[in-house]
């Protein structure tokens, strides 16, 4: 009777097009905030393009170890974020959208000295989600009343919400337990992204950079390239 696809991720720092591909394919996209944080991963940093090839991008973080993804604090004792808005400046100016996608940048960074890491990045994601198009609803799985670990809380959460199908990341096959989302009635399903090809500055095309790396150089054209390329299994 449900037909609803549920995504499930960490709520990454400005990330990649990947991620907002599973976005725009599940109809209820969960941030999932209530696991351990993973230093110095995508949750904190992400890279943009330069003259010089890729460079991290990265929020300095207060972390302890084992603390939940929605516990972790952002260090505002270094000025990060006018070295940031500095950054994509020096290296964005030129390309064609850079007024409008750096206002954009500009306006949630300089809202107000954030303190949670989880609060900046949904902040974020939800201002490229509004500026791609894309109105998949969202939720925290800290907001759910779910259990267990891995696979099974993957599955706790998308029984809370009614999921017929789990819209999983290529690389879940690496540790998922397929056979328990059949168990449990729900069709496993992997994003079949394909990442696209668009006219970037500073050279040789460079895979995997922030979703703002395509917003700054395709702007509203930029949902085109996330639709036209990819697929789901």
């Amino acid at each position: 009777m449900n037909h609803k696809i549920v995504a499930i991720h960490q709520p990454n720092f400005l990330p990649w097009l990947g991620f907002f591909y599973k976005m725009l394919k599940s109809d209820i996209f969960v941030f999932l905030d209530n696991v351990q944080y993973s230093k110095n991963s995508y949750q904190n940093r992400v890279k943009i393009k330069t003259p010089q090839g890729a460079i991290w991008l990265t929020v300095p973080v207060s972390h302890k170890f084992g603390q939940l993804t929605s516990e972790v604090e952002i260090n505002n004792e270094e000025p990060w974020r006018k070295k940031h808005l500095k950054t994509l400046e020096l290296n964005y100016k030129k390309t064609s959208f850079f007024k409008e996608v750096f206002e954009l940048l500009q306006e949630i960074y300089l809202k107000k000295e954030w303190e949670l890491l989880v609060d900046f990045n949904i902040e974020l994601i939800f201002g490229i989600s509004k500026f791609l198009g894309i109105k998949t609803e969202t939720i925290r799985a800290s907001s759910l009343n779910v259990s267990g670990k891995s696979t099974d809380l993957l599955i706790s959460i998308a029984k809370e919400l009614n999921a017929s199908t789990y819209l999983s990341g290529k690389g879940g096959a690496i540790y998922q337990d397929e056979e328990k989302f059949k168990a449990k009635g729900i069709n496993l399903v992997y994003s079949d992204f394909r990442h696209p090809v668009y006219t970037q500055a500073w050279g040789e095309f460079i895979e995997g950079l922030s979703i703002i790396d395509l917003l700054f150089n395709c702007g509203n054209d930029s949902i085109l390239y996330l639709n036209s390329e990819s697929g789901v299994e």
